[in-house]
Parts: C-alpha cells; sequence; structure tokens
C-alpha cells in the first residue's frame, strides 16, 4: 500500500491524499483547491492522472478540500464521490460558487500573467463541470460502512469530526500483505465545544493516522465570555466611533456562528439597533441549509431553538443577495456590522467591503478564524501597515481586531484530545499534514510526548509506502 501526498503538505490548503493498494485500487481522500497567491500552476496541475483514480471519498465541503473536485471530473475522474449528505448539499451550493469564481478571476489572472509575458492559464472548471461533479456524489450517513475495490476489497465508514456540518474522520480498513492495515484521515478537527455542532466522535484504533494540525503549536484563547468580547467590539467600532465592523467570514459554518452569537445578543437586548448584512448568496443558502441539518446539532442549540424560535433571525438582521444592494451597503455612512465572505478575504464580496472601509481609523475588519500567511486576511492579521487588493496598495488605518474563539479548527490540546480514544504505542505511523511545516514540527513533538513513535510530515508530491 501507498500514500502519496499531492496537497496540504507542509501547507494548510489544497488537501489530496491518494491511497493505492496492493490490488491496485486508488482512492483519493480530499480533492481541495490551492488558496492564495501563486496557486495557479498548483491548481492547474494535480500531479497524477485523475482517470486512473478510481474512489474519492471528501471530508467535508469547505473549498480546500472539495473545490477541485470540478477540475478532477473535467479531467477525466468518473468514479463517485462519497461524503455525508450535509457535505452533499453544501458542495451543491459552494461547487457552483466555486465555478462563478473561477470564471471571473481567470480574466483577471490572465491580464496579469499577460503583462509578466507568462503563458496564459484554461479555466480550471465552469458551472457544467461541477454539475456534471455533483451527479456523482453518494451520500452515507455517519457509522455506515460502505465498500470499495473489486470484491468489496476495502471497508469505509465517516464518523463526525465537527468542523464543519457534514464534516468527517475517514476510516478505511484496507488488505495489504495478509492482514489488514486501518488507516484513518482526520480530515480537519473540529472543536469539543462548538456553538452549534456536537462534539467529535471518538473512533477505531488506527494503524495509519493521517492527521491534520494546523493549530498545531498553539492553544486558543480561553473566552471565558465571548459575547461580551463580540459586544465591545460591536460598541466601540459602531457606537463610540460610528464606523463600520466589517467582518470576513467564512459563509458556511462561520457566518452561522457569528449570526447565533449576535441573535443571542438581540434577544437579551444587548445588541445596539444597528444594521447586520449578511452580505454573501453563499452564505444565506448555506444558513438555510443548516437549517435543514439540525442532526449536525449540539443539545444547547437545539434547547435554544425550542425557546426562540430560530437561532439564525433577529431584528436589523439582513441577508443580503442582489449585488446593486451589496454595492449600496459601501455608500451607507451610518454604522453597520457586514458579515462577508470569504474568510481568508481572497475573493468575494468581502474584498470590496475592506478596500472601501480600509482606510477609515473609525472601522475595524474583526477576523474570526484561520488566515493563511499568504492571504488578505493573514497580511492583516500579522498586522502589515501596506496591503495589496485587486492589484493596489493600500495603507491600512483602520483598526484590526481578532478573535480566536471562533475557529472550527481545534488546538493542540483539542487535537491530542480528539486522538485520546487511540493506544498510541498501536499506531504504526503517523502523517501530519494541513499545516504549516514549523506548526507541524512543534506538533511532532506533542506527539510524541504522548507515546507516538513513528512521525512523518510528508512533503508535496512524496509517496511512502506502508
Amino acid at each position: 500500500m501507498h500514500i502519496q501526498f499531492f496537497g496540504a503538505a507542509r501547507t494548510v490548503t489544497g488537501s489530496k491524499h491518494l491511497i493505492t493498494t496492493e490490488k491496485g485500487t486508488k482512492i483519493l481522500l480530499d480533492c481541495g483547491l490551492f488558496q492564495g497567491i501563486q496557486t495557479d500552476e498548483f491548481n492547474q496541475n494535480f500531479g497524477f492522472k485523475p482517470s486512473e483514480v478510481d474512489y474519492l471519498i471528501l471530508s467535508h465541503a469547505h473549498i480546500d478540500h472539495s473545490g477541485l473536485i470540478p477540475c478532477l471530473v473535467r479531467q477525466g475522474f468518473n468514479g463517485p464521490i462519497y461524503c455525508t449528505s450535509a457535505t452533499a448539499d453544501l458542495c451543491r451550493i459552494m461547487l457552483m460558487d466555486s465555478a462563478h469564481i473561477q470564471e471571473k478571476d481567470l480574466e483577471r489572472i490572465n491580464e496579469r500573467r499577460k503583462r509578466q509575458a507568462r503563458p496564459l492559464l484554461e479555466e480550471l472548471y465552469n458551472a457544467e463541470d461541477a454539475q456534471r461533479a455533483l451527479s456523482m456524489f453518494k451520500s452515507v450517513r455517519y457509522g455506515q460502512t460502505f465498500h470499495l475495490g473489486p470484491d468489496n476489497e476495502v471497508a469505509a465508514f465517516l464518523s463526525d469530526a465537527a468542523h464543519l456540518l457534514g464534516s468527517a474522520a475517514v476510516h478505511l480498513s484496507i488488505p495489504d500483505k495478509g492482514s489488514f492495515k486501518q488507516v484513518t484521515f482526520t480530515g480537519d478537527i473540529g472543536r469539543p465545544e462548538d456553538r452549534i455542532l456536537r462534539k467529535p466522535d471518538v473512533f477505531p484504533q488506527a494503524d495509519v493516522i493521517i492527521c491534520e494540525s494546523t493549530y498545531g503549536d498553539r492553544l486558543h484563547e480561553k473566552e471565558i465570555d465571548m459575547q461580551g468580547h463580540l459586544l465591545k467590539i460591536v460598541h466601540e467600532t459602531c457606537v463610540q466611533n460610528r464606523g463600520k465592523l466589517i467582518i470576513p467570514a467564512f459563509a458556511v459554518d462561520r457566518t452561522q456562528e457569528l449570526i447565533y452569537a449576535l441573535d443571542q445578543l438581540s434577544s437579551s437586548g444587548k445588541l445596539p439597533q444597528i444594521p447586520v448584512y449578511i452580505d454573501s448568496p453563499l452564505a444565506i443558502n448555506a444558513t438555510r441549509i443548516m437549517k435543514d441539518h439540525d442532526e449536525c446539532f449540539n443539545p444547547e442549540i437545539l434547547e435554544y431553538i425550542e425557546k426562540d424560535g430560530d437561532a439564525f433571525a433577529f431584528p436589523y438582521l439582513h441577508y443580503v443577495s442582489d449585488v446593486n444592494e451589496s454595492k449600496a451597503i459601501n455608500d451607507r455612512k451610518e454604522p453597520c456590522i457586514i458579515i462577508s465572505s470569504s474568510g481568508m478575504a481572497e475573493a468575494g464580496r468581502i474584498k470590496h467591503h475592506i478596500k472601501n472601509n480600509i482606510g477609515n481609523p473609525n472601522s475595524t475588519i474583526l477576523l474570526v478564524g484561520y488566515a493563511s500567511a499568504n492571504t488578505l486576511a493573514g497580511a492583516l492579521k500579522r498586522g502589515d501597515k501596506q496591503v495589496n487588493i485587486f492589484g493596489e496598495s493600500h495603507e491600512v488605518k483602520c483598526s484590526v481586531a481578532s478573535m480566536d474563539s471562533f475557529s472550527g479548527h481545534g488546538d493542540y490540546n483539542e487535537m491530542i484530545d480528539f486522538l485520546s480514544c487511540q493506544t498510541p504505542e498501536r499506531v504504526q505511523k503517523v502523517f501530519l499534514v494541513h499545516g504549516e511545516y514549523e506548526t507541524q514540527v512543534s506538533f511532532k513533538l506533542k506527539l510524541q510526548a504522548k507515546g507516538y513513535k513513528d512521525i512523518h510530515i510528508p512533503a508535496l508530491y512524496e509517496n511512502v509506502e506502508i
């Protein structure tokens, strides 16, 4: 059996890990888009032949895990795509949205390459490719066993990873050299105290673990009063300074967590009576899908919904789909809260809102999730005084704040807790993926202290025999 790493190897985007069994069955775990600056070539070239892949198992719907699926299909993949029903529903809106962004971004990217006298790129995929890919999705329930390969060679099931609605860890039982290897791919590991989702599931003993490591070198701040912190930022920006609060947030999960928190503040009478705009058609559709999958919700939010009626609706909350209405928000001078995607501020309407407010010292940009260093959100979080938006340099005059309590990724203690159902001495190999290299080195030391012996940080395209 071989595992080759074609993405999220010493970086946090482009998740793709290809398993080849003894019989030659090829199983791809995730098919994510590389995000950030200078990733065009990585997205154009998989490093393997899509037509040779037999199965795709998708851990969750985030674009850095699912965003190249239409391109995989466009280049010849014709097998089933297994995931949970919530992930399939989210992908129906997210992949179509991604196709639209691809079409819009290609012209801008090729204009830049033309000026640099570099070859022009072809489109990664379009809406037709996305539709064809979506027809290949097969939904499975958490804990439901499904089989892959000739003679049902490989047994597989998914368990709840609590990172995103429908997110899953993938568990494979693969025949190898006369016995079976138990392989677990964690996907992205969620947090046990998520405000909306259930806690992560425990899972059976594994021989090989492909483990994410995004926050492998840090602990989330203990947010004793998350709502109080959020309210303080709202009050300082919108009441005292009469400015706008701009929040880049992933359209799925992070936006809904923010809406839920603001809903609770509104219900308790603490939220100022100012407009709150959810300026993202994708987030609006994702909120609807989330309401349809309350089987993924934890008991606390279910109890709140029982009393409140709706955790995602309150006075002065406006869901904005129309592009002209979105543009009009920037023309309004009154204080408001604008929540828009993408979370890393690399695409979508949020870039326009940041551009229009970054020079206003009365406004605040609030960062509420992970941001890769080479993204606009990463530059703001790092404290850069000049940032590039739509090819133009802008001085950062507004305030920049951060709240780690909204992160959907477990910190190193929470990831270690996720792995606590394992006997470390029985794990033959741990591969650390989906993390920056220095972070992974730090996490490796922490896992070694817990008794894990053989921990490897694979490089991009590295092929390892198990």
